[in-house]
């Protein structure tokens, strides 16, 4: 969180700590949280207890928006133009990836390991400890000085407040700050000695996909994606890449929101609407598809 320090904002007296501002530092935290489920799991359980007449879930989730009050002492920190609370606005082009992220770090038991090669792990950690703590503001005020650039957002002050305008497309403001996690390497060999360059390195921060001509039974696109990352090779690994979940635009009223599925069930997530999850039954209406969101299973 010491990102807020180089926004021009406020500043923290010599041998103050950051963490005057935010409250309890993280590491405290952590080694006196008693929990006995993760939200991941109480989701999981709501999935697995519901029935038909219910079709939604008591815990909640990431909300549109967030207010993050600042809980520092008069002599904790000094702000110019003060202010005292940090008000989040359009934070829909952020949420429903974060809820992706968080499902599946804690639905796939290697993936926090993975992803604190390019995350870091203070970060990975930081983000799960949040998100089980329902300190869903926190969260994105996480993502935005972690791994946001001060001029992917707008920010001013007004009144007693610091409003950061989250406005946007999801590639601008969560997805561009992926390329080196989607980046692919591929390499190239020349056996012969009299070749100039005997080895070619070509970096790619795309996946482009080109379905088959004729339209198979199933999922044409797990299929188009299979028949991509499939070996040509038979020394090469070979992975499978399997749909974890979504994110959705609403044209008209140029909103995101999400869905991901646990245990076989989608689940629709639109912060805006409600904090609560709803167990999908069929596609929701009037929403176009803006992205899909893959994982690589565990087994080869």
């Amino acid at each position: 969180m010491a990102r807020v320090l180089n926004h021009g904002y406020c500043f923290v007296p010599c041998g103050q700590s950051i963490d005057s501002i935010f409250g309890t530092s993280f590491e405290q935290n952590l080694r006196h949280v008693e929990r006995s489920k993760t939200l991941f799991e109480e989701i999981r359980a709501s999935v697995i207890n519901n029935d038909d007449s219910n079709r939604s879930f008591w815990k909640p989730v990431l909300p549109w928006g967030g207010v993050f009050a600042i809980r520092a002492g008069r002599k904790a920190v000094s702000c110019i133009p003060l202010y005292v609370e940090i008000s989040l606005k359009n934070t829909c082009s952020i949420d429903g990836f974060l809820m992706l992220l968080y499902v599946i770090l804690r639905e796939n038991s290697t993936f926090p390991r993975e992803l604190s090669s390019y995350f870091g792990k203070e970060f990975i950690d930081h983000f799960l400890y949040l998100m089980d703590s329902y300190d869903f503001t926190t969260v994105k005020l996480l993502w935005i000085w972690n791994k946001m650039e001060k001029q992917q957002y707008k920010s001013k002050i007004h009144k007693a407040s610091l409003e950061i305008d989250l406005f946007g497309n999801e590639h601008e403001n969560f997805t561009k700050n992926l390329e080196n996690l989607m980046s692919t390497v591929q390499e190239s060999y020349c056996s012969s000695w009299k070749c100039p360059l005997r080895v070619q390195k070509d970096m790619q921060k795309t996946v482009t996909i080109n379905p088959p001509n004729e339209i198979p039974h199933g999922d044409l696109i797990q299929q188009a994606v299979e028949e991509f990352f499939s070996s040509r090779l038979e020394k090469c690994e070979e992975y499978r890449y399997f749909l974890e979940g979504a994110t959705l635009f609403n044209k008209e009223e140029h909103h995101y929101s999400a869905a991901f599925q646990i245990d076989g069930f989608w689940m629709h997530y639109d912060g805006l609407r409600t904090d609560n999850l709803i167990l999908l039954v069929k596609p929701p209406e009037f929403l176009l598809l803006s992205s899909l969101v893959y994982i690589r299973a565990s087994g080869r």
